[in-house]
């Protein structure tokens, strides 16, 4: 399901439960000895989903261990998401430069009081619009999403924190799209200061995913000068390590 907001370059795998055949590496599954039985089950199965998508670039698995800030670790050449809510699993990767942020969520309005948390004005009212023009859609669950996607596709090039109030998101119900305004100082990309992110959104199956992937284009084969180092994905210490 998530592969249908990815473009190509980016290779992914979900489930939709916890299939009997995933299994932890060794070091993983020293990082897990521990915890809930939930918990273990949608760690063990996230990151099956990353060797999966893994294999399909033809690479060897490896495990995927969390770093200070709870963030996935990627082997090197390697950019990737993880995401899981109940009933759901998915990892997406890509042997490029660059970075990508996944996020999955219930199809439900978010509990009381969550919105005025994480929203801003502007986006409240573009809810409130969104629900009156298109209903059947938990809008603001979506935005939600959004901005989990944005903060995934964030660490890995800043390895700064990103609040909820910090980028403004607007949603296009026609194109299955969306764009985050950065309210705080981007990082360099391509050369110029990024400013937001472009992403696209999908609903089914009683779930909202949300994703954004930006790319370094492929270096041309008469350049002499490698692509730039890009630092390893991460996700938000409070969405956990995943």
């Amino acid at each position: 399901m998530i592969e249908a907001i990815l473009p190509p370059t980016i290779h992914s795998f979900d489930a939709f439960g916890d299939p009997t055949d995933a299994v932890l590496m060794p070091a993983e599954e020293e990082l897990v000895r521990q915890v809930a039985e939930k918990r273990r089950r949608e760690f063990t199965t996230a990151r099956h989903c990353v060797r999966k998508a893994m294999e399909r670039l033809g690479l060897p698995p490896a495990p995927i261990l969390p770093g200070a800030y709870g963030e996935p670790c990627w082997p090197p050449g390697l950019i990737g998401s993880i995401t899981h809510c109940d009933g759901y699993r998915a990892a997406a990767v890509g042997a490029v430069g660059g970075t990508v942020g996944i996020d999955a969520e219930p199809d439900a309005p978010l509990p009381p009081g969550v919105e005025e948390a994480v929203t801003l004005p502007g986006e409240r009212e573009m809810l409130r619009r969104l629900a009156y023009d298109h209903p059947g859609v938990s809008w603001d669950r979506l935005l939600f999403s959004a901005k989990e996607s944005v903060y995934k596709a964030w660490f890995p090039l800043t390895r700064r924190w990103l609040d909820f109030q910090d980028a403004a998101i607007v949603l296009d119900p026609e194109r299955g799209a969306f764009h985050a305004r950065l309210m705080t100082p981007g990082p360099r990309w391509r050369g110029r200061q990024l400013t937001g992110f472009h992403g696209r959104w999908t609903v089914g199956r009683g779930l909202l995913l949300t994703a954004i992937a930006m790319i370094e284009p492929a270096p041309s084969a008469s350049s002499t000068v490698p692509p730039a180092s890009v630092p390893r994905p991460g996700l938000r210490a409070r969405g956990a390590a995943r």
